[in-house]
């Protein structure tokens, strides 16, 4: 697998240190750019056409991101409700997986707010709030694991022997960068030579790419819970 060399993962994670991978008071710096490259001969940004089902509206929810050209920006955000966004050519790794579901009719700003209204206990206590923000906490990773615990299907986080079949199209992948900080995307369609799907996530630019295996993986989720 092709790997981002380790002078340009001591800038990223530099930069990740700064801005955070989940929203914060400033954007991810410009340097994120050069990281981006291509991992596939295939058209990675095709949608699934046509798009028959849960997983594939995911899918091309996640992957419109990356047409659009979405820039990292993880700034708190005042968000009508329900179905509040930021501009549409910004967000962070978790505004990825809002909008995916969002394209196959889950809100996470609406069920994320409800069941913390329900049970605020349950999910992390980190960001010193003593109630529920509903401009903020489904765009938090953290939350969201929390969230997919609860309602979701949580599926093996190992990528080789037969867990390495469990990864489909549409999941929902957690990590946990080398800095400690919590990252995430939507599974593509487009699979590498190993066969694991690439991941459509945010780190500076929407972008989908072959890192499903360089990070530590601290989720694995399917939902709907199917």
């Amino acid at each position: 697998m092709r790997r981002i060399p380790p002078p340009a993962w001591s800038a990223l994670f530099a930069g990740l240190l700064a801005a955070g991978c989940g929203p914060r008071q400033s954007p991810a710096p410009a340097a994120f750019t050069h990281l981006r490259k291509a991992l596939t001969k295939t058209d990675p940004l095709a949608p699934v056409t046509p798009a028959r089902t849960l997983a594939d509206r995911i899918v091309n929810g996640a992957k419109a991101e990356v047409r659009r050209g979405v820039t990292y920006d993880a700034r708190y955000v005042l968000l009508s409700y329900p179905g509040g966004d930021v501009p549409s050519g910004q967000g962070a790794c978790t505004d990825v997986v809002i909008r995916a579901l969002r394209n196959a009719g889950y809100d996470l700003q609406s069920l994320i707010h409800q069941d913390m209204r329900r049970h605020f206990r349950l999910y992390p206590r980190k960001y010193g709030l003593s109630r529920p923000d509903r401009n903020i906490d489904h765009r938090r990773t953290p939350n969201q694991i929390v969230f997919l615990r609860r309602h979701g299907r949580e599926l093996p986080r190992a990528v080789t022997g037969a867990a390495a079949a469990s990864w489909r199209p549409g999941d929902l992948v957690y990590c946990r960068l080398p800095n400690g900080l919590g990252h995430c995307g939507v599974l593509s369609d487009v699979r590498n030579a190993e066969g694991l799907p690439l991941v459509i996530h945010n780190m500076g630019r929407a972008a989908q790419e072959d890192v499903l295996s360089a990070w530590e993986i601290t989720g694995h989720f399917r939902y709907p819970a199917l």
